[in-house]
Order: structure tokens, then C-alpha cells, then sequence
């Protein structure tokens, strides 16, 4: 079993990443899966509408993942704000509680997992009898301002002149600052879409002095640039200069980007690299559905996986699209 210590961010987590022998498995997509178990996510919640409806739903994906052979399983947070939150009806401090109960659900299923891993697998070799244990980590989950808009401006990075560095940090702070202090064992902002938001999340990170590990996944739209036209190269570089941030990379983008997108982090950090790329098809912001024009099946998937691993990326999982089987065929490959 893994627990987070006192450590500094980046040694807890090089320390991890040593336990998983040098590579570790995040989970796969979330909303997909919810949606196969009957959630219906037409909301703008999307799969935060699931903390308040149906939770077993959440913890059930979770162990999915987790018996697929995930080390980091990230919580139902991604579209969870206190503003989408409040356009609910739903009051700040009850908005506070579904964020921490996202964790919560998380490290449920991360215990749920552990203790039949207790029960049903013993290593008998050595001195005594020892569980066996894979180190499990729960990421709290940050989207973009784009994901609260729900207009698909996150897969554009497009907020316009009225948002600035300021607007975003008031946004983003409450929300990070409860995450921060949920019992997660890190904070994964995911899908970011420009270079200010990033910026916006380092100085929030460095201003409220949070001492918990975060990684930087970058949704990019080619092999050299996230989805506003800001490079790869110049967003990776903040997330570099942040103390926190022990990890820099890649979601919610093609397959087919990743290894060109993993050698431009490479020039700028040495950082471990996180990538968790879609399934390849394309988001329609439109009808709110995913178009398959270019997508890759499971295998196909998971052929690139040995290529990443050799090109520098020590975390590899899934985003959307991705299922259970995505993640248990990366486990095998590593």
C-alpha cells in the first residue's frame, strides 16, 4: 500500500514512480464508461451530475480501473465548480462537499480495492505472508475554465479578451484550495488549453503555498501546439518553473501527436511526463458528441504505448473514449 508522506512533492512522487517500477498506469475515461453503467450526463455537470445522483456509479468505474491494473485513478471533479455548481442551485458549502466527496469516492474504491487485494491475493515468498499491494494514488481532478462553460471552449483554449490571468485565478481558487485539502494525494489539471491557464495555476499553486504534488496535461490540436496555437514548448515551461508540479504533459489529444509531443516536453523539462491521450476521435461542441472519424481501437491503441515509454513518458493512460480494457492492455504492455 502507498500513502502519501511529508515529503517534498517531487520526491514523494519520485518515490512512487520507484514503486511502480519506474512507470505507472492512470486510469481511462470516466463520462464514457458512466454513461455504459446508465448515467445519463446531459447536464453541464456532465460526470460531476453523478456526485449528487448516483455516487455508487463513480466508485464502481473507479475499481473497474483499478482491477484493470490503474496506479492513479483520477476523481469525478473534472466539471465540478462552485460557479456550475451554484448555477445548480446548489449553495457553496454543499458545493465544497461534492468536491471533497469526489476524493472521497475515490479513496473509498481505493480501500474497497486494497482490501480484497488483502483477502484474495497473498505473496507467500520471503518472511511471513505480505499482501501483495500495487501503490495506488488518488489525483483530484481540475478542468479548465473552458469544461464550466460547457460550449466546448475548453478543446479551443478561445476565452476572450475579458478573461485575463486575475479572472482565471479567482475562478480556479476556492475550488483548488478544497482539493488541496481533500485527502487526495495530488492534483491533475487536465485538458489545459492555453498558456494562461496554466499560468493562472502555478501562481495559485505558489501564492496559497499548497504543498501537494500536481501534474500539467496539456489537450493539444498537432504534434507541436496545444489547442489555442500556444506551443507545447512554451506551456511545459511553466509547468517546469512551478515547484509543485511534478509531472508535464499530454490529454485528451490523438494518439497519433503524442510522440512528437512528448520529445518538444523533453527540450524544456525533465520533469516526468504524463500522457493520457483520447481515443482519436473528434469532439463535436455542437451536438455535445464524439464524431468517430479518426478513431483507434483498443490494440491500436496500446501499440503506441512501448513507443512512448522509449520516447521519455513515465505515466500513460487514457482519456476519452478509453475503457477498462484500454487500461488492463497499457498495464500488460508495460
Amino acid at each position: 500500500m502507498f500513502r502519501k508522506s511529508v515529503d517534498h512533492p517531487s520526491s514523494f512522487f519520485a518515490n512512487f514512480l520507484r514503486q511502480c517500477g519506474g512507470c505507472a498506469v492512470i486510469d481511462g475515461g470516466l463520462a464514457t464508461e458512466l454513461e455504459r453503467h446508465g448515467a445519463d450526463l446531459n447536464d453541464p455537470l456532465w460526470s460531476a451530475k453523478c456526485l449528487i445522483s448516483s455516487p455508487h456509479l463513480i466508485r464502481r468505474v473507479h475499481l473497474d480501473y483499478l482491477e484493470a491494473g490503474a496506479n492513479i485513478i483520477i476523481s469525478a471533479s473534472y466539471q465540478a465548480t462552485l460557479q456550475g455548481f451554484e448555477a445548480k442551485g446548489i449553495s457553496r458549502e454543499e458545493g465544497e462537499a461534492l468536491l471533497e466527496k469526489s476524493v472521497k469516492i475515490a479513496c473509498e474504491a481505493r480501500d474497497i480495492y486494497y482490501d480484497r487485494a488483502m483477502k484474495g491475493s497473498l505473496d507467500i515468498s520471503g518472511d511471513g505472508v505480505t499482501p501483495i499491494h500495487r501503490p495506488v494514488l488518488v489525483a483530484a481532478s481540475v478542468g479548465s475554465y473552458g469544461a464550466y462553460l460547457a460550449d466546448g471552449s475548453e478543446y479551443s483554449g478561445i476565452y476572450g479578451e475579458n478573461i485575463g490571468l486575475e479572472t482565471l485565478k479567482d475562478f480556479h481558487r476556492r475550488r483548488v484550495q478544497v482539493l488541496a485539502d481533500s485527502g487526495a494525494d495530488l492534483i491533475a489539471f487536465e485538458t489545459i488549453p492555453n498558456k494562461l491557464e496554466a499560468k493562472a495555476y502555478a501562481e495559485l499553486l505558489e501564492e496559497e503555498d499548497m504543498n501537494i504534488p500536481a501534474w500539467f496535461s496539456f489537450a493539444c490540436k498537432d504534434g507541436t501546439n496545444v489547442v489555442s496555437g500556444d506551443s507545447i514548448q512554451d506551456c511545459a515551461s511553466i509547468a517546469d518553473s512551478c515547484e509543485q508540479v511534478v509531472g508535464v504533459g499530454i490529454n485528451c489529444t490523438p494518439p497519433r501527436y503524442v510522440h512528437e509531443l512528448i520529445q518538444s516536453i523533453r527540450t524544456v523539462t525533465t520533469k516526468p511526463i504524463v500522457i493520457y491521450p483520447n481515443s482519436g476521435e473528434t469532439y463535436d461542441a455542437n451536438t455535445k458528441e464524439w464524431v468517430p472519424s479518426t478513431g483507434v481501437k483498443d490494440v491500436d491503441f496500446v501499440s503506441y504505448v512501448a513507443k512512448w515509454r522509449e520516447a521519455g513518458a513515465s505515466l500513460i493512460g487514457g482519456c476519452c473514449r478509453t475503457t477498462p480494457n484500454t487500461i488492463r492492455a497499457i498495464s500488460k504492455a508495460l
